[in-house]
């Protein structure tokens, strides 16, 4: 069984409970996710089942758009409404403020990485670091932020949706935003709502899953051009060579009698295997 699922995660699971659950289903440990999605946070959570797992890569690397809520006035030590409060302030500020901030908000900006997060620093996982009460320099990395813009805003609460790129912290964006604003703040809610070209509306609960679940396949989710290739091409295909193709597009699905059976990517001057579906 080869293929990929895309699941409406639910709150109060963690994106590995939902991989478990469709192991157990599907009877077979070749699953995995691309994107960890907190336990608060519900939404789009592509699964990758079998062959599959080889396009993790190109998965992850997609972008990504959230509806978030951010509380004003409230810091915490995960950076989300369910750590412990760090700090609190009864700061106020008019909506005009609140959407100069917004407006005037890089596009693109070097952001911390939160302590608690899986990413590795000397080979640990830094929400190790903060469970033992370990210091350590939080590594920081540049991302984009290519759309950002309030849907409303309630008090202290501001509901917002962003388009950004992969590797981008949701919880430090919000922190960033209050500091711009001179004050504090922490993530009360978070919906992943798209992932490269997987929207919200093509995913399914995990209750509603069969042992025949809908597998998606690579035109599901990407959008490269289609290229014909000739028998002989096919079969250099199947052993997995380099092609020259006439083609200058960075990206092919490689189809043999309308059917999609590999990707190839352009690497100088050649056309070089990165899926094979055959």
């Amino acid at each position: 069984m080869n293929g990929v699922l895309f699941i409406d995660k639910k709150e109060n699971m963690t994106s590995r409970d939902v991989v478990n659950e469709v192991c157990k289903l599907l009877h077979t440990k070749k699953v995995g996710h691309t994107g960890t999605l907190d336990p608060l946070a519900s939404g789009v959570l592509i699964l990758y089942v079998g062959t599959y797992t080889k396009l993790v890569e190109s998965l992850t690397s997609q972008d990504k758009t959230y509806v978030a809520t951010m509380k004003l006035g409230v810091k915490t030590d995960t950076g989300d409404i369910t750590g412990n409060v760090l700090e609190r302030n009864s700061k106020s500020f008019s909506e005009q403020d609140i959407t100069l901030a917004f407006q005037n908000f890089p596009i693109e900006y070097e952001q911390t990485v939160p302590i608690y997060s899986a990413v590795k620093v000397n080979g640990k996982k830094l929400y190790e670091y903060a469970r033992n009460g370990e210091k350590i320099d939080l590594p920081k990395r540049v991302v984009h932020i290519y759309d950002l813009k309030i849907l409303s805003i309630n008090n202290d609460e501001i509901e917002f949706e962003t388009r950004v790129s992969k590797g981008t912290y949701i919880r430090s964006l919000i922190e960033d935003i209050a500091s711009s604003l001179g004050t504090i703040a922490t993530m009360s809610s978070l919906r992943r709502i798209k992932q490269g070209n997987v929207s919200i509306k093509d995913c399914i609960s995990i209750s509603n899953l069969t042992n025949e679940p809908p597998l998606k396949q690579l035109t599901d989710l990407f959008d490269y051009p289609k290229y014909e290739i000739s028998d002989e091409e096919y079969h250099k295909v199947q052993n997995g060579n380099a092609l020259s193709l006439k083609s200058m597009e960075p990206r092919l699905f490689l189809a043999y009698e309308d059917h999609v059976v590999a990707i190839y990517e352009k690497k100088d001057d050649i056309y070089k295997m990165i899926f094979k579906a055959i």
